[in-house]
């Protein structure tokens, strides 16, 4: 929840009225954009699964502290963040930093053109797809970041870096039904740090 919501105020109660719907059937929830910027301001923690997937502005909304520049700090300001909150968060950037608080795992898929707005909406549609079908919550944020980012590196590798949301549909099925053809296109691949 949360790609174009809005944060009008009617909107940001909806947010927190649907959390609390989700946490007493205990639902699987993923806040990204308006949505996790909505539950920013509330600075709680849900007892439901749950996966966060900001990028850095958003997590300093969501922390009040900027990232470190420093990988090693970086990933471990992301597993206190996930350890605070009780929830998975990936930290969208260049690289990609995914941790539940105590487990973490680095993923180096993607490349800069996806920077363009939407490809995280495209990513948090991935996640949530795992998270419906009962996939744990860190594993279906550390198999979505791999996936799309691999995604993004075919389209890249076909098109260069202008890349638009829409062009990791077609990719997403492949990279899913081979992970392993991703290695062909780059040598990097999902890592622990």
């Amino acid at each position: 929840m949360g790609p174009g919501l809005g944060l009008h105020k009617e909107t940001k109660d909806a947010v927190m009225k649907i959390i609390e719907m989700a946490e007493e059937e205990r639902i699987p929830l993923l806040l990204d954009a308006d949505g996790l910027k909505a539950f920013a301001e509330s600075k709680r923690k849900i007892d439901s699964p749950l996966v966060l997937t900001p990028h850095a502005g958003e997590y300093q909304l969501l922390t009040g502290k900027k990232l470190h520049a420093d990988l090693q700090k970086r990933v471990e300001d992301v597993r206190m963040t996930a350890h605070k909150y009780d929830a998975v968060i990936l930290l969208k950037g260049h690289v990609d930093i995914i941790s539940d608080g105590e487990r973490f795992k680095i993923n180096f898929t993607g490349n800069p053109g996806m920077t363009v707005g939407g490809t995280g909406d495209v990513l948090s549609g991935i996640v949530g797809a795992f998270l419906a079908q009962g996939a744990d919550p860190f594993e279906a944020a550390v198999a979505g970041a791999f996936i799309n980012g691999a995604a993004g590196d075919f389209v890249q590798s076909k098109k260069g870096h202008h890349i638009i949301p829409t062009d990791l549909l077609e990719w997403i099925p492949q990279v899913m039904d081979d992970p392993m053809s991703h290695l062909k296109v780059h040598k990097s691949a999902l890592q622990r740090y």
